[in-house]
């Protein structure tokens, strides 16, 4: 459990939003999507962008993700004692159980406990069900995507942080099993509520789609965060792109997760070259693509307030070398490194250690990704309107 991670605590509030849990380990990140589109089926995973330590083996090893863990609320306590204030200053500190710690490794493993339905808000503060998990409780139940959700249990979630109701959704760390009700409408005016329980379901971090606007086509690749094997899964959707199509990347709603898995998706578009720096108590450290990545095809990448952490750490790298056109609003600024250490009672306890930085040198904590194209709201039609005019791909 050895090495420094970004990672973000599931704290109790944050702009007013209860922000999921992430993960802990010598790999990971952890992020914490506030009121943007997270998936409450398991996608961001609030996780932020885990350096490996210098001593750390090449193998990921135990971070979680908000995926997983929306819902929980570990406790932050202070292992020095009452009275020690000190701590109040490390905004993404935190202490967390032997169990809670466990939950953050089966998210980085893309193991969660809900519904099996991702939601999104929309423009005028409703939420609306995104996607829903095949063979999951929602579906089975079914629900849609385009219904809208009303209510979790009994309180309505219009205009609520999207992370707030995804945490009621996912129901507290031993959810699995649990009733949860959902209020929902859809077009025509029918409202319903359906009663269904949490199981335990798995992830789909990637998912790979065609689409054709007019003559332009291409391919939109949707990472929700960046658990075991993120990275293998974007390369293998840029491979099986179409000759000369572009590739929208959509990052939204990505909260973070492994960094390992950050730098292999970005070795997807780049062909070597610096990806990120950070330093750890002050010493500099830097994290390289691997060469041979598609260069030649157009590439515009999807960002909101909700990209976090890791995936700021895409983004900012496929901005800086020139090679992405980024598209949406400024992401959360989630940009400091944090690094665990086990405590005698079993219990993990998470400090910040240092930042990280994009490839020109830009910090990001506090501060974000400023897209290429600011587009409020849904910026999917003019990201895609961006990659058509970029013409086809070598």
């Amino acid at each position: 459990m050895s090495g420094p991670t970004m990672f973000v605590p599931h704290r109790r509030h944050r702009r007013g939003a209860v922000l999921t849990l992430v993960f802990a380990g010598a790999l990971a990140t952890g992020a914490a999507t506030g009121s943007w589109g997270a998936d409450a089926r398991g996608g961001p995973l609030p996780t932020a962008a885990r350096v490996p330590h210098p001593s750390a083996s090449a193998s990921p090893s135990a971070p979680a993700s908000a995926s997983a863990a929306k819902g929980g609320r570990p406790s932050a306590r202070d292992p020095r004692g009452p009275g020690n204030t000190g701590r109040s200053a490390d905004r993404w500190g935190g202490v967390y159980s032997a169990s809670e710690y466990e939950g953050f490794q089966r998210a980085l493993r893309g193991e969660y406990v809900g519904v099996g339905l991702s939601v999104r808000r929309t423009a005028d503060g409703r939420m609306e069900v995104d996607g829903v998990e095949r063979g999951g409780p929602a579906a089975r139940a079914g629900i849609a995507p385009g219904d809208l959700l009303r209510s979790v249990d009994g309180t309505e979630v219009a205009g609520r942080p999207v992370t707030e109701v995804v945490a009621r959704l996912r129901g507290g760390p031993s959810g699995r099993g649990t009733p949860v009700t959902l209020g929902l409408a859809r077009d025509g005016g029918r409202q319903w509520e359906r009663t269904v329980r949490r199981e335990r379901l798995r992830t789909r971090s990637v998912v790979a789609e065609r689409f054709r606007d007019g003559p332009a086509a291409g391919t939109r690749i949707k990472v929700e965060s960046f658990t075991h094997g993120t990275g293998k899964q974007v390369r293998a959707a840029v491979r099986g792109a179409g000759p000369r199509e572009g590739v929208l990347l959509d990052l939204r709603g990505n909260s973070g997760g492994l960094v390992t898995e950050a730098v292999t998706s970005a070795s997807a578009f780049l062909d070597g070259g610096l990806v990120a720096t950070y330093d750890v108590h002050g010493r500099q450290r830097a994290l390289e693509a691997r060469p041979g990545g598609d260069t030649r095809r157009p590439l515009v990448v999807l960002v909101d307030g909700g990209t976090m952490s890791a995936g700021e750490l895409l983004a900012g790298a496929l901005q800086d070398r020139g090679r992405a056109v980024v598209v949406g609003s400024r992401t959360f600024g989630k940009g400091s490194v944090q690094m665990p250490r086990p405590l005698p009672d079993g219990s993990v306890d998470e400090r910040t250690v240092g930042h990280w930085r994009t490839p020109s040198g830009r910090a990001v904590d506090g501060r974000g990704i400023t897209p290429d194209l600011v587009v409020h709201g849904d910026a999917e039609p003019r990201a895609r309107a961006v990659l058509g005019g970029l013409g086809p791909g070598a």
